[in-house]
């Protein structure tokens, strides 16, 4: 993976990397909006020496392309129907001082919006007693979404990976507050991602991969919504 990013020249940027501890366990919750952001969200924590063992739907292990990759890095296959096992397994990692990502939203966002939260990552951090780290992707889309063609050969891309300051919730906190404050974090580095991207749409045709509300052609939030 290493070797393609070099060949298609990604213009990486990553800002707020120390927030992912040197050492010790920690969660990081990424929004998604991309089949390869379990990537990118790794490469979030590199500078700080960490690997991120994902949490992700079984399904992607079953994947021709993703399932070698999900594998090859150890990552954590997620029964939605029975998340118990994958939960534990990531709490013994937390606890062993491992780093473990997942996205809160559970499933791509098609509007590229933060959707509403599944319970989970403030639960996880609360019980294994480690820092909550928020994270946002941006450009991801434009190599591989759901509904799009994959443009895995596309050069040059900017990929914006932010990581924000650490929550730090504890047993006694209000999970729904909890869920609350890191949807509102992740919306801002979001938000600011967006806002700071080098790149527009080379014309209407190219639109599809901004927002609605930044005057792209993605579906509202509640189109999608409806659609679901």
């Amino acid at each position: 993976m290493k070797i393609m990013f070099r060949l298609l020249d990604l213009r990486i940027r990553v800002e707020g990397a120390e927030n992912v501890p040197r050492e010790g366990g920690a969660v990081v919750a990424c929004n998604h909006i991309s089949y390869l952001d379990f990537i990118f969200c790794g490469l979030g924590a590199r500078p700080s020496g960490r690997l991120v063992r994902f949490m992700a739907k079984q399904e992607i292990f079953a994947h021709p392309i993703g399932g070698p990759l999900m594998r090859g890095m150890h990552h954590i296959s997620v029964d939605r129907e029975a998340g118990g096992a994958s939960y534990k397994e990531a709490l013994v990692a937390l606890k062993g001082g491992e780093v473990v990502g997942l996205f809160p939203e559970a499933t791509i966002s098609r509007s590229f919006t933060i959707k509403r939260f599944k319970g989970g990552a403030g639960r996880l951090a609360a019980a294994a007693g480690v820092p909550l780290v928020p994270m946002a992707l941006w450009g991801t889309q434009r190599l591989w979404t759901k509904g799009r063609p994959r443009t895995l050969t596309r050069r040059h891309l900017p990929i914006t990976i932010l990581l924000g300051e650490p929550l730090h919730p504890s047993r006694r906190d209000s999970q729904d507050e909890v869920s609350a404050e890191l949807h509102t974090r992740m919306s801002a580095l979001l938000d600011r991602a967006q806002r700071d991207y080098p790149d527009q749409p080379a014309g209407p045709d190219d639109a599809w991969w901004l927002p609605a509300h930044l005057g792209g052609g993605a579906p509202t939030p509640e189109d999608v919504a409806a659609q679901e």
